[in-house]
């Protein structure tokens, strides 16, 4: 009767002791610490059941250690001492050498070997399956019936008391959950910046799965945002805007991700895909601004030349309309390239050889044109710029030079260098005309740069010089 006042004892004082939190963490690690010490064992290790891949996961231990949290040890029902007793809804005791048993499944971060004994039973709640015990011992132990009794008794109590706090735990996590959607929404609908907002998803979907890793792959293969590191198990979700994929959203972990964290996971892709659109519709929108006010800005240029080439007093309405052909074209070519490429900035070797095949066509002529371009960029505006300079150099160059023209672009000390020069006659004195005052004009005030002009034997050699 002793005996069994002291089991009533601690079977009361384990629930207690279970029932005094809803943590499922908690819970667990209070059966392995309150289990042990009512059988003066030297080790508990609990299991719950994962239905969803029907395994046995180890969750708890007390009086050894796992080695390596993200490893846990799982198993089948039937697989190893405790899936046999999960398996078979009954204890199962082995006093000695339990190592030894063909049933014992070992797992590398889990030293159960140095154990000779072992009394696994299963934990049932309303004849579920819900988890499985067992307590072990250094030393050799026939466990009493009335200690199997008590452990079946505890089992049946802690049953409860897990599938509360797995109800508590799967509450806690739908807070999380919704929390967490409602920053990415709060994300995407205040922030018009694609990039913060993209930020703001990798960095809250880390969170609220405890990731390793997360990043965004847009529909063109460019990451956005790669955060942490990739984990041993990875889920790639599509982002889908009107039936149509625009990307991935991928997130890595050390351990498997569960049905309610893919279920997540698919919600934050629906938002990422959301915002993604969202930023790219602002984009445009600023995108169209800024192309309105360059073409405004250019239209005005066009405006400039042909009051300026109408102020000269001396016109000839057939190279009036042709000069403004192409300057209209040289700054369409600007446009061109700065849509291609989708940056602020212009490569300037490609540019000024889009317009040297455009004029020579332009002209018909047949002159011999060698291009030594160098590796230069320049701002939307100055590129404009330096484009109607080129344009009306060049023309000059074929229309009044040899049967050879040159070009050149190169860096110099921080500046660059613009020539065009050909073999024709030269120039004697100091040249004037409407174009030269045009060249002149532009790289004074849009370049910030000199214009020099050398006549030496045959052939004019215009160099222009601006900061790079």
């Amino acid at each position: 009767m002793d005996t069994r006042d002291r089991h009533f004892r601690l079977l009361m004082d384990t629930i207690e002791a279970v029932n005094s939190t809803l943590d499922l963490e908690e819970v667990l690690a209070l059966v392995a610490q309150k289990v042990e010490r009512a059988l003066e064992a030297d080790a508990c290790f609990v299991y719950l059941y994962d239905e969803r891949a029907d395994e046995l996961v180890l969750r708890a231990t007390h009086g050894t250690a796992l080695k390596g949290e993200a490893r846990r040890p799982r198993m089948r029902p039937g697989e190893g001492i405790t899936g046999t007793a999960a398996a078979e809804r009954a204890p199962v005791m082995i006093p000695a050498q339990a190592h030894l048993d063909e049933r014992f499944k070992g797992f590398p971060n889990l030293p159960e070997d140095e154990y000779e004994s072992i009394l696994a039973v299963p934990i049932l709640a309303r004849e579920k399956l819900a988890g499985a015990l067992n307590v072990r011992t250094r030393e050799p132990r026939a466990f009493t019936e009335d200690e199997i009794g008590l452990l079946l008794a505890i089992a049946a109590q802690v049953a409860q008391t897990i599938e509360h706090a797995k109800l508590y735990d799967q509450a806690q996590r739908r807070v999380a959950e919704l929390e967490a959607l409602a920053r990415i929404s709060e994300a995407v609908s205040e922030s018009l910046y694609l990039e913060e907002s993209l930020e703001a998803i990798v960095k809250t979907t880390m969170e609220a799965v405890s990731a390793t890793g997360a990043a965004l792959v847009l529909e063109d293969g460019k990451i956005a945002w790669p955060e942490g590191r990739a984990g041993e198990y990875a889920v790639r979700l599509p982002l889908r805007w009107k039936r149509r994929q625009i990307g991935e959203l991928v997130c890595d972990r050390d351990t498997p991700f569960t049905r309610d964290e893919r279920k997540l996971l698919r919600s934050i892709a629906h938002h990422a895909a959301v915002a993604l659109e969202h930023g790219r519709a602002v984009m445009r929108g600023v995108l169209a601004q800024e192309i309105n006010h360059r073409v405004k800005n250019n239209l005005q240029t066009v405006a400039s030349l042909l009051r300026l080439q109408a102020r000269s007093g001396q016109i000839d309405a057939g190279r009036a309309l042709d000069d403004s052909v192409n300057r209209i074209l040289a700054i369409a070519a600007v446009h061109e390239v700065l849509t291609e490429r989708r940056d602020d900035d212009v490569d300037l070797g490609e540019l000024l050889d889009r317009l040297r095949a455009m004029i020579v066509q332009g002209l018909g002529s047949a002159k011999a044109v060698e291009s030594d371009l160098g590796d230069v960029s320049l701002a939307g505006a100055r590129a404009t710029a330096l484009a109607l300079v080129f344009t009306e150099l060049f023309q000059n160059a074929l229309e009044h030079g040899g049967e050879h023209v040159r070009v050149e672009l190169s860096r110099r000390d921080g500046s660059a260098l613009l020539a065009v020069a050909d073999d024709g006659a030269g120039i004697a004195g100091d040249p004037s005309g409407t174009g030269l005052s045009i060249v002149r004009a532009l790289v004074r005030d849009e370049l910030g740069g000199e214009l020099a002009l050398r006549s030496e034997g045959r052939g004019l050699r215009a160099e222009v010089l601006f900061p790079a």
